[in-house]
């Protein structure tokens, strides 16, 4: 059984949602080694959140930032934590309601995700930075 963490630097990106499973992929090699396994991804942001829908047509994310948009508004007058911009207090929400972490299944020395799944970052600030994101692996080492 092993263990491996990295700390992982994603790009700046507008705001939406953002398919990423290439580029946690890309920066982490160990995964071939894993038979079997948990790959773990935490995002060490309030303001952005992980999780895993749909990665083939872009108007489920269109769609994700619509829905989100209209249930965490801009500018709503009940808002009180209004100091860093119209965007933050939304921005919260929407990482609270969707969450910071997703968890995967690693299989052969790849992610287990289903035919149509992909990681999105969900970035809900409109100028948000780059992010990072700690990847935890786990698992049997194969032979």
């Amino acid at each position: 059984m092993i263990w491996f963490q990295k700390r992982l630097r994603l790009p700046a990106v507008r705001r939406g949602f953002h398919l990423i499973t290439d580029l946690l992929t890309a920066e982490l090699p160990e995964l071939e080694g894993i038979e079997v396994g948990t790959a773990h991804f935490f995002i060490q942001h309030t303001s952005a959140s992980l999780s895993i829908n749909e990665n083939a047509d872009p108007t489920v994310r269109q769609d994700f930032e619509s829905f989100f948009s209209r249930i965490a508004p801009e500018n709503a007058p009940y808002f009180r934590h209004t100091q860093e911009g119209p965007d933050d207090m939304p921005a919260h929400l929407k990482a609270a309601l969707l969450g910071t972490t997703v968890s995967v299944p690693i299989t052969d020395g790849r992610l287990a995700l289903g035919t149509w799944q992909g990681i999105y970052l969900g970035e809900h600030r409109n100028d948000g930075g780059r992010r990072w994101v700690v990847a935890t692996l786990m698992g049997t080492v194969t032979k």
